[in-house]
């Protein structure tokens, strides 16, 4: 789905741009989570990879449409009545700029709260959205717990809800994110180039699970730094591996690189849950996964403390080395 309408262009001159690829992702690891082999493949992605697609996820393509339908009108919305809902505080609408530190893509978005103990009202959202929105959540929330029970169950974490139960917690800390990546008609003044919509980063929290129409942008680094196009399918399920739930493991699942590529003749609009933990809870490898003298390859950090840091730094810095202590993984 196109949005017609772009949002004013201001002068951003420090967007980047990056150099196009031809590597396109043709062995993304696609789970069926409904199959009985689910669990190992899960962690064998996330080791790998950090990255995976799902596939009989059991969310209905009504209910994304309905929330993608609704973002779209928002997106399509006159720019002055879109600012009503920002400056993002961090949450509510932005535009091109990406957090207090510089960074700047070619995107617009709306984030949320997407805590159990309420929402933070942002003003300028219907009714509608606000409901989609609830329903939607609700089901990636469901997804990020199922899925973080089977790499529990492979891994042998216990009890089973031992990281689940960080995103079911009434003061658990996760986020709902509309992106919107706005049609690029100047092609030529790229030069052959891509246009930066997110800089490449890892996400902090444990989990987070995307989803977007039918226009490509999303690529990730693989681990020998390549970066790799990731095809569009509107109908499935990415989800990355976190700073966070990295360091529970102890290294054994790892988190994911990844940027959006804007610059494209059609909008992109994506949605993002992120599944963070309670701001108090202590983020450290779990006893139950380490074996007999293993030692720690992170310093303990809260939650709140490891979030506060990310949000000082450039999106594309080491965020986890100020942590990582200098004993080399075996995982």
């Amino acid at each position: 789905m196109v949005v017609v309408s772009q949002p004013v262009l201001e002068a951003f001159p420090h967007i980047k741009t990056c150099r196009s690829t031809s590597n396109v992702f043709t062995e993304i690891p696609v789970v069926d989570l409904l199959h009985p082999d689910a669990k190992t493949l899960i962690v064998e992605a996330c080791k790998e990879f950090g990255f995976f697609k799902v596939v009989n996820h059991g969310v209905s393509m009504e209910s994304i449409a309905r929330l993608e339908d609704e973002a779209v009108k928002f997106f399509s919305l006159p720019q002055p009545e879109k600012e009503k809902s920002g400056p993002p505080n961090p949450f509510g609408y932005g535009n091109k700029k990406i957090g207090p530190n510089g960074d700047v893509g070619w995107v617009e978005y709306l984030l949320f709260t997407a805590a159990t103990n309420g929402k933070v009202i942002v003003p300028g959202i219907s009714e509608s959205l606000w409901s989609y929105m609830d329903e939607y959540v609700t089901s990636m929330r469901n997804m990020a717990c199922e899925v973080l029970e089977m790499i529990a169950d492979e891994l042998r974490i216990g009890p089973r809800d031992m990281l689940s139960r960080l995103l079911r917690d009434e003061k658990s800390d996760c986020l709902f994110r509309l992106n919107h990546y706005p049609p690029w008609s100047d092609l030529q003044a790229l030069s052959g180039r891509n246009l930066i919509g997110f800089g490449d980063h890892t996400d902090p929290q444990l989990i987070s699970i995307v989803r977007s129409n039918n226009i490509s942008g999303l690529q990730i680094a693989l681990k020998d730094g390549t970066w790799v196009s990731v095809p569009a399918d509107h109908s499935s399920f990415f989800i990355n591996v976190g700073d966070s739930l990295q360091v529970l493991t102890n290294g054994r699942l790892r988190s994911v690189r990844h940027r959006v590529i804007a610059g494209s003749l059609n909008s992109r609009v994506s949605m993002i849950f992120f599944g963070g933990p309670p701001l108090t809870e202590k983020i450290v490898p779990l006893a139950s996964i380490m074996e007999r003298g293993e030692e720690s390859l992170y310093k303990e950090f809260t939650w709140y403390e490891y979030k506060n840091s990310a949000y000082k730094t450039r999106l594309s810095d080491n965020r986890l080395g100020l942590y990582e202590k200098s004993i080399t993984s075996n995982y």
